[in-house]
């Protein structure tokens, strides 16, 4: 499966992507379980997508969908393997990125909805504590983790 980060569960990581297969770091956002993975997730991504490119263009969007995308990629496959699939690393990402962008940088005008932050949490950890089996946990966390340092970088600026 060319679109998988890696055909190698054991042994030496990543040797697809060592070899110049870089979209391998990309394309495990592809990959979809079901129609309702990613129905939600198409869904998310109109919604915090949208939200991001009407106020910062288009480049930006990609940017930080490849930067979350890869990252949170990274974290899963090291963490689990080869195994996983799905956007929901790349829109945990784009909400940590609106919600600390918007709280840094008023002015940019992004802002999550406590509706969206509070259903995308309470499913993180649902998720997280099994209630919901099979997700990529771990991509969840790193998306959010990246998205809500890149957007607070206007905060590390006033301070530094």
């Amino acid at each position: 499966n060319s679109l998988a980060i890696s055909e190698r569960i054991g042994g030496s990581n990543l040797p697809e992507v060592r070899h110049g297969e870089i979209w391998r770091l990309f394309t495990p956002v592809f990959i979809h379980f079901s129609v309702w993975h990613i129905v939600f997730n198409m869904l998310m991504l109109r919604d915090l997508g949208s939200m991001v490119e009407s106020r910062q263009g288009s480049k930006v969007l990609l940017l930080l969908a490849l930067v979350i995308g890869g990252g949170s990629n990274l974290g899963q496959y090291f963490f689990s393997g080869p195994g996983f699939g799905g956007m929901s690393g790349v829109l945990y990402g784009l909400l940590g990125y609106i919600w600390l962008r918007g709280h840094c940088d008023p002015a940019s005008g992004l802002q999550v909805s406590p509706m969206t932050l509070g259903m995308m949490l309470v499913w993180f950890f649902l998720c997280l504590v099994g209630v919901i089996p099979y997700v990529a946990n771990v991509c969840h966390a790193a998306g959010l983790l990246i998205g809500m340092i890149i957007g607070a970088a206007p905060l590390a600026k006033r301070v530094f």
